[in-house]
């Protein structure tokens, strides 16, 4: 049986069962907050229990490194919309330890994009076209200074509300510690 087969069987038993009962909620986030963080397989329930938070309380945006990599791009629309649409009054950017995306190597992803059919025409095209592939596949050497600058983007996009608190976070993703960053209250412009 395939993954895909596997994923729908479970989902005809888990609507037949009305298991999703379980997990019916608003679309305005409880806890008012919008958060993004890594994709990590370690995260997908641990980046939420750690702080707290169930089902409903927040909007989760996740991508590898929890990286904001174009102030125009999904990651920061997603934030934007979660503040000015969805109800959230605060943003947290938690990034974790022992990130996949710190330190990645570059020309290692591009020799097994090749080894998978990706040509070597194409890669040079992209390089040539102005595409920084080291900058778009290349990730971090510092953590904390990685959600320090995904700070720093949110704060100083001319879209953001600089009254909405931007906190950031590193957690441990085999204990669950945080490790606070920046206090977004401290940094809120006040009335």
């Amino acid at each position: 049986m395939t993954l895909l087969e596997e994923i729908l069987n479970y989902n005809l038993k888990f609507v037949e069962d009305k298991t999703y009962e379980n997990y019916e909620t608003s679309k305005v986030p409880t806890m008012k907050a919008v958060m993004l963080t890594c994709m990590d397989t370690r995260l997908v329930e641990l980046s939420t229990k750690a702080l707290g938070f169930k089902n409903g309380d927040v909007k989760l945006v996740k991508n590898a490194g929890a990286t904001i990599t174009h102030p125009y791009g999904s990651t920061m629309r997603s934030l934007l919309v979660g503040i000015y649409a969805l109800g959230a009054e605060e943003i947290i950017i938690m990034g974790h330890k022992d990130c996949g995306m710190g330190g990645i190597n570059v020309e290692q992803v591009l020799n097994t994009m090749k080894d998978r059919g990706i040509k070597e025409e194409t890669i040079s095209i992209l390089k040539h076209s102005g595409i920084d592939l080291d900058h778009f596949l290349g990730g971090f050497s510092d953590v904390r200074e990685n959600v320090r600058a995904n700070i720093d983007l949110v704060y100083n996009h001319p879209l953001f509300d600089q009254n909405v608190p931007v906190h950031g976070l590193v957690i441990d993703p085999h204990t669950g510690e945080v490790e606070l960053i920046q206090n977004g209250y401290e940094k809120v412009v006040k009335n």
